[in-house]
């Protein structure tokens, strides 16, 4: 007679854990359903000696088990708290940050004890379209997505989101120095205007300097438009463009929409272009820029990150 409990026991890709770590949470399991079945009738269907789990009971619990029980509520937490995005990197850093010492291989062998898995990127589709009378522009870039300060070197990049009445349309621009989105633009559209409107938020929150500050792009139509380039001359923002059909010349503004469709898009549902927009924008302010740890800043938040630049940059008083 099966009752079901063979589905309880922890697995791993390959075949059954330990197999001390199984049979102890076989007796993990028979304690919990304790009062609800005879031991000696569980024992025999797990195929367990009844003595051992009633030795099993009576031994103190170790320091490790203890330490990894506390590690693991620690590691939930922090999991729940990422929407389930965060893999065993984030974790750990998290924890580092948190005071909390666990190495990255001790946090990713408990999160697959817990069956925690981070969600996974999903192929991304390219919206974008190259003009015809696209003119000779340099790669200013050149897959470098670095810069010593903030404000010396912008990316950006349009994306969609799918809504049930149509697309919203989301265009970004992002600083290579403090990995924040410092401009970005909702709409149900994707002319220049969208593109534009980015912009002007970036200058708004990161400002430029004339004739310094490089904004790169793909040769998107709306990035290519004459429009567009005499609304960065009005900054005094140099354009760069990467070449056609290579998605690697724009690889960071791309990794940032395969996240944000990973980690928020694709886990909702936008019956309106408003439910969208106000989504979205929430989760570029609130998680994207506030709490998401980036790993290449260190394993922290874009904010934290840029507030110790600005720190370190004030001169401090005699």
């Amino acid at each position: 007679m099966s009752c079901g409990w063979g589905s309880e026991f922890p697995q791993e890709s390959g075949g059954l854990l330990r197999e001390g770590t199984r049979v102890t949470r076989i007796y993990e399991f028979i304690h919990s359903e304790e009062g609800n079945y005879p031991i000696a009738w569980m024992c025999q269907w797990a195929g367990v000696s009844k003595s051992g789990y009633y030795n099993w009971v009576s031994r103190p619990e170790s320091a490790t088990a203890i330490r990894r029980r506390e590690l693991a509520g620690h590691i939930r937490k922090i999991f729940d708290e990422s929407d389930g995005t965060y893999g065993y990197r984030r974790v750990a850093a998290t924890l580092d940050w948190q005071g909390v010492p666990a190495g990255p291989d001790t946090v990713r062998s408990i999160m697959r004890e817990l069956g925690l898995r981070a969600a996974r990127t999903r192929r991304r589709v390219r919206t974008t379209v190259p003009a015809e009378d696209l003119d000779e522009r340099p790669d200013l870039v050149q897959r470098d997505f670095t810069a010593e300060a903030p404000g010396m070197k912008w990316v950006g990049d349009i994306t969609y989101i799918p809504t049930w009445v149509g697309f919203v349309y989301l265009a970004t621009v992002l600083d290579c120095c403090t990995k924040k989105v410092v401009g970005y633009a909702l709409a149900g559209h994707m002319r220049t205007d969208l593109v534009c409107q980015a912009i002007d938020m970036a200058v708004r929150n990161c400002r430029p300097t004339r004739g310094v500050t490089v904004f790169h792009s793909d040769r998107g139509s709306q990035y290519t438009s004459q429009q567009f380039a005499d609304h960065l001359k009005k900054y005094g923002i140099r354009p760069s463009v990467g070449r056609t059909g290579v998605c690697w010349d724009n690889a960071w503004a791309e990794s940032f929409n395969a996240t944000l469709k990973n980690e928020r898009v694709h886990r909702m549902v936008y019956p309106t272009r408003s439910k969208a927009i106000r989504d979205v924008a929430a989760w570029i302010e609130l998680t994207y820029n506030q709490t998401r740890l980036h790993s290449g800043i260190g394993y922290r938040t874009p904010n934290q990150f840029e507030r110790e630049l600005l720190q370190a940059a004030t001169p401090k008083a005699a």
